[in-house]
Order: C-alpha cells, then structure tokens, then sequence
C-alpha cells in the first residue's frame, strides 16, 4: 500500500509507513525513524546501528536504480514489528533486480581498492550481512519491492 495523502502515515501501533520523495538525502528519514520505531520496541544500539545502515542502502539503491532518480516517483517504507521481529520493506516503481554480478555477490575489498573492480556495489552486500533475512525482486502493482527482516533475539 503506497500512501497518497501523507509522508507518514501510522497504520496501527505495530506499524509505520513512509513515503519518501525520489530525492538522495531524504533515506535519512527513513534511516530515523526505523531506529526510532527499534528503540522504543527494545532493539540493542548495535543493531538499530545496522538497521539503519540496511534501510538506507535499501532507499539509496531504490531512487538510483529502482525509480532511476525520476523526481516524481517515490520510495514507500513499511515497518513493522510482531512477535519480536522486525520487518522493513522498501518499495519502487522498478522492475527489480536481474542478475547480480559476482563482484556484487562477493565483493573483493583489494580488488576495489586497487579499481580492479568497481568501487560501488557494496550495497547489497552490505544489506545481506547486517539483516537476518532479506528477500529481492518482490514484485507489487506499483514495482519492485525489498524485503528485510531483524529478529530482536537471537
């Protein structure tokens, strides 16, 4: 469900919807509110630092790649949290994800480093290293859609 009338929007105690302008530097709401709606839920520092991180490669990679910087599309966040478990889907008028080359898949940090592979790209890597569970090329009626999960134990 994308929001038409509000940027944010409380859908019930449990969970939270923003939607975002198509516009680099606004992932930081994002970013503040998934940590605001972790602490108050009881995630550790640590992991409202990762949460934070994956929400805003999430929103970064669906205005560049997914909505392709167009300024009228938007980026739509859902949040919610049921029996200690964290959801976070990001959504975009994109077609998803094809296939991933492998220096995504496996980046090689002295491989960046030294431009023998691009130095972009960590993205993705970064979001599956910091989350419990993330799921790719969700398709909606409005696009693509990205799916992360955080289990508050374990």
């Amino acid at each position: 469900m994308i929001a038409k009338s509000k940027d944010i929007e409380l859908l019930d105690e449990h969970a939270i919807e923003i939607s975002l302008p198509n516009k680099f530097g606004y992932e930081r709401i994002a970013m503040e509110c998934s940590a605001s709606f972790a602490r108050i839920v009881g995630f550790l520092p640590e992991r409202i630092d990762d949460l934070k991180t994956a929400v805003a490669e999430a929103c970064l990679n669906a205005m560049e790649h997914g909505n392709k910087h167009h300024p009228g599309t938007r980026v739509v966040v859902n949040m919610k949290y049921r029996d200690n478990v964290f959801s976070i889907t990001v959504m975009d008028h994109g077609d998803g994800i094809q296939e991933l080359p492998d220096y995504i898949e496996n980046p090689d940090i002295n491989k960046k480093i030294e431009n023998l592979q691009t130095p972009r790209g960590l993205g993705l890597f970064l979001i599956k290293q910091l989350v419990d569970q993330v799921e790719f090329n969700q398709m909606t009626d409005e696009g693509h859609m990205v799916r992360m999960v955080l289990k508050l134990t374990g």
